[in-house]
C-alpha cells in the first residue's frame, strides 16, 4: 500500500512542470525584482501601491500564463543576490542589457533608452562642456554611471567630483538645493522627474549614452525566460503592449519601444 502511494504521488509531481518558484506552471507565482524608486518603470505612488510600465507588462504577462503577480521591490546593489538565490524570479525595471550581456538569460529588447544630463534651467549649463568643475550626481550601479566610468569616462574627468546616489528621489532633492550641479540619468526616469516639478529643470541636448531594457533571469533560465519572451511578443503583435507603454506616453515611452519592429 505504501509503495502503491509513494508511486501515485511520484506520478502527480511528474506531471506538473516544476517552477523556479515551486509548483505547477498553473500554480506558478511570478515574482519580479525591482527598484521601488525608479518611475516610470516601478516606484509607488501617494496610495502606496506598487506601480510602472514594467509592473504592468509583467502583470499582463501573469494574467495570460495564469500566474500569481508579485511586485518585490529590492535593494539595486543587491539585486544579483536575490535572483541567485530565488527570492526573485527576474529582474524587471528599466534593466539594461549592454555590459551585462554574459551575466544573465535576457528577453529580447524591448526598449531602446539613452542617458541624459539634467540640470537647473536658470544654472547656465547648456552643455556636456559647461560640466567642466561641476559635481555631477549619478545612481551606484546604473547605465549612467557605466557610461561615465567607461566609454565617457574622459568627460567625467573633467568633473569636480562624481557623487554616488541609492536612488534618483535623493539625488533630484540634491539638484533642487543645488548640492550638484546636474544628474546623469536615464531619459525616461527624467521625463518623469521633471513633469513631476514643472519647468525648474532641462535635459541637456547631447546624450551621454544610448542602450537597450529587457528582462534579466538566472543565467541558464531559458525555459522561463522563453515564456515570459513568447508572452510579450503575443502582446507587441496585437497591440496590447503598445497600449500599456501609452499610459505613459508622457515619459516619452511610446517612442522609445523597440520590441516587435
Amino acid at each position: 500500500m505504501k509503495k502503491a502511494i509513494a508511486l501515485l504521488s511520484a506520478a502527480i509531481m511528474a506531471a506538473g512542470v516544476l517552477t523556479a518558484c515551486g509548483g505547477s506552471d498553473s500554480e506558478k507565482t511570478f515574482t519580479v525584482g525591482f527598484d521601488a524608486e525608479f518611475p516610470p518603470y516601478g516606484y509607488m505612488d501617494e496610495n502606496g501601491e506598487y506601480i510602472g510600465f514594467d509592473l504592468d507588462l509583467a502583470k499582463e504577462v501573469c494574467e495570460r500564463n495564469g500566474w500569481t503577480f508579485v511586485a518585490q521591490p529590492i535593494d539595486w546593489d543587491s539585486k544579483d543576490m536575490e535572483l541567485s538565490s530565488g527570492s526573485i524570479d527576474c529582474i524587471w525595471n528599466g534593466f539594461t542589457i549592454q555590459g551585462r550581456e554574459d551575466a544573465y538569460t535576457w528577453s529580447v529588447p524591448y526598449v531602446d533608452n539613452s542617458q541624459v544630463f539634467v540640470v537647473a534651467a536658470d544654472s547656465g549649463i547648456t552643455s556636456q562642456a559647461d560640466l567642466a568643475g561641476k559635481v555631477v550626481g549619478v545612481q551606484k550601479d546604473s547605465s549612467a554611471l557605466a557610461a561615465l566610468t567607461g566609454d565617457a569616462s574622459g568627460l567625467a574627468a573633467t568633473f569636480a567630483e562624481l557623487q554616488q546616489y541609492g536612488d534618483y528621489n535623493v539625488a533630484f532633492m540634491d539638484l533642487e538645493q543645488n548640492a550638484i550641479d546636474a544628474l546623469a540619468i536615464d531619459i525616461g526616469v527624467a521625463n518623469y522627474q521633471i513633469s513631476s516639478r514643472g519647468d525648474s529643470f532641462v535635459i541637456l541636448d547631447e546624450q551621454l549614452a544610448s542602450e537597450q531594457y529587457g528582462v534579466g533571469f538566472k543565467l541558464g533560465n531559458e525555459e522561463l525566460r522563453d515564456k515570459v519572451q513568447k508572452t510579450l511578443l503575443e502582446m507587441a503583435d496585437d497591440g496590447t503592449f503598445m497600449e500599456i507603454a501609452e499610459k505613459y506616453s508622457d515619459f516619452g515611452l511610446t517612442e522609445s519601444i523597440c520590441i516587435g519592429k
